[in-house]
C-alpha cells in the first residue's frame, strides 16, 4: 500500500468515527481526527515495512531504542540481569476462607553499585494446578498499604474477584522501586544501585522504565513459583501505573498481555490530535519529568511535529495482547487518542496474521471492543480502575483460552 492509499485509509476511518459514538467528546460537536500522524509500517529510513521479518529485524528494533534514546531513557544493561536478582518468602497466609494464599517475598536485586529491595503481595488461588496471573502496578496512593506490602481492600485492586474467576495476582508498591518525586533527583530505589548518577545522560532510564523494571522482576519471582502459570500472565497499570504497563510489555516479550487503564500521555494516547482537554507533553515534563528521560523535554508543545508517537509504542507489544480501557469523564487522558493508538498500532499484528482492534468508530460506553488480539473499552465514569475494568481484562484473557479449562 503506497502513502496515498495508506492517508486514503485513516481519512475513511476518520469519517467512520461517529460523533455521537460517546457523549464525552473534546470538542462539542464533532470528533477529531488525527493528523500528519508518523506511519507505523514505514522505517525512519523511508522504506516499506511488508513482511513479519521487515517488521521484526529492522522496524521494531528502531521503534524500541527511539522510545529507550526519547521518552522513557534506556536501562543500564546491568539492571536485567538475572543473575543479580534473588527472591525471599518472608510471611505466608491463607486468605479468603481457605481459597487462595497469600504470599510476601522480599526482591533482592544485587546491582554493580549497591543493593536494593523492594517486596511483593501475591495472591494464589489454590487451584491444584498452575494458573494464569495479572502483576498490578501498584500505585501508591490508589492502593492500600501496611508494613507487610499490598493489601487486598483497595477498590483498584480486587484480588477476590481476580482469585474468583481463576487468576493469581501480585503487586509492587511503586515506590519502593523509584520514588514519585521530581526532586529526588533518581537518588533513591533502584537507581543508584546500578548506575552512578553522575553518569546519566539524556538518555538515561527514568521513573517510569524504573517502575516497569519492577514488574519484570515480579514475573522474574512468578517463574520460579509451580502454582503460577508464567506463560500467561499479564501486567496491569491507572493512570502512570497505565504508561509503565505498555512500557512494560513493549520491553519484556515474556508478558503475554499489557492492559492500560486510562494511561493518557506518555501512555495509550495519541499526540498527532487535537484534544485541548487531555493531558500533553509540555505539562509531563514541567511538572512529571522525573517519568521520562531528560530527551523527552525537547517535545514539549511539539507534538504535531514528532517524528514517532505512542501506537508505536503500543504495536511493540504485538503479536501478544493488548488492552486499552478509557473512561467517558476523563478528558485529561483524551480518551478518543487513546482508542486512536489502538487502531493505528493495529496493522502491526496483521503481520502475524492476527486481527487487531476490531471495529472502525469509537465505541459507545460499556460496548467492548474485543474480537481481536486488541482490545478497547469505554466505561462511563471518571479516572478510576473499577471492577468493571478489571473484568473486560480478565474476560480478554478469557477469549484468548488463559484459564486451564479452556486450553
Amino acid at each position: 500500500m503506497n502513502k496515498q492509499m495508506k492517508l486514503a485509509a485513516v481519512a475513511a476511518i476518520c469519517a467512520a468515527v461517529s460523533a455521537q459514538a460517546v457523549a464525552a467528546a473534546n470538542t462539542d460537536n464533532a470528533l477529531p481526527a488525527p493528523k500528519n500522524v508518523p506511519e507505523l509500517m514505514k522505517t525512519f529510513a523511508g522504506a516499506d515495512v511488508k513482511t513479519r521479518e521487515d517488521w521484526e529485524k529492522v522496524r521494531a528494533p528502531e521503534l524500541l531504542a527511539c522510545f529507550e534514546r526519547e521518552e522513557y531513557g534506556k536501562r543500564p544493561a546491568a539492571a536485567d540481569e538475572r543473575g543479580r536478582v534473588s527472591f525471599e518468602t518472608y510471611r505466608e497466609t491463607e486468605v479468603f476462607g481457605g481459597k487462595a494464599i497469600c504470599r510476601h517475598v522480599r526482591v533482592k536485586y544485587d546491582g554493580p553499585n549497591g543493593k536494593h529491595v523492594f517486596p511483593i503481595t501475591a495472591y494464589i488461588p489454590k487451584a491444584g494446578r498452575p494458573v494464569p496471573a495479572f502483576v498490578y502496578i501498584g500505585i501508591n496512593f490508589l492502593t492500600k498499604y501496611d508494613a507487610e506490602g499490598a493489601v487486598a481492600t483497595s477498590e483498584y485492586w480486587p484480588v477476590e474477584k481476580i482469585i474468583d474467576r481463576g487468576y493469581a495476582t501480585a503487586a509492587f508498591p511503586v515506590i519502593k522501586v523509584a520514588a514519585d518525586n521530581k526532586n529526588a533527583g533518581f537518588s533513591q530505589g533502584v537507581f543508584p544501585a546500578v548506575q552512578p548518577a553522575k553518569a546519566r545522560g539524556g538518555d538515561s532510564w527514568a521513573t517510569i522504565s524504573a517502575w516497569a523494571w519492577g514488574a519484570s522482576r515480579v514475573l522474574d519471582w512468578m517463574e520460579t513459583e509451580p502454582a503460577i502459570d508464567a506463560k500467561h500472565v499479564g501486567v496491569v497499570g491507572h493512570s502512570r501505573g497505565g504508561k509503565t504497563a505498555l512500557w512494560t510489555g513493549a520491553t519484556d516479550k515474556r508478558f503475554a498481555m499489557a492492559c492500560s487503564n486510562e494511561s493518557g500521555c506518555g501512555g495509550a494516547k495519541l499526540n498527532h490530535i487535537d484534544l485541548p482537554k487531555s493531558e500533553h507533553i509540555d505539562f509531563m515534563i514541567r511538572v512529571l519529568h522525573h517519568w521520562f528521560c531528560a530527551n523527552y523535554r525537547k517535545y514539549g508543545g511539539k507534538e504535531m511535529e514528532m517524528p514517532f508517537d505512542q501506537h508505536e509504542m503500543l504495536a511493540l507489544i504485538a503479536p501478544r495482547l493488548l488492552c486499552v480501557g478509557s473512561a467517558t469523564e476523563d478528558h485529561w487522558c483524551g480518551q478518543l487518542g487513546e482508542w486512536w493508538s489502538a487502531k493505528l498500532a493495529s496493522p502491526a499484528w496483521e503481520l502475524y496474521g492476527k486481527k487487531g482492534l476490531v471495529g472502525d468508530t469509537w465505541p459507545d460506553p460499556e460496548k467492548p471492543q474485543q474480537e481481536g488480539s486488541v482490545s478497547y473499552h469505554l466505561r462511563t465514569g471518571k479516572h478510576f480502575l473499577t471492577p468493571y475494568d478489571w473484568d473486560r481484562y480478565m474476560d480478554f484473557a478469557d477469549k484468548h483460552g488463559w484459564r486451564p479449562a479452556q486450553r
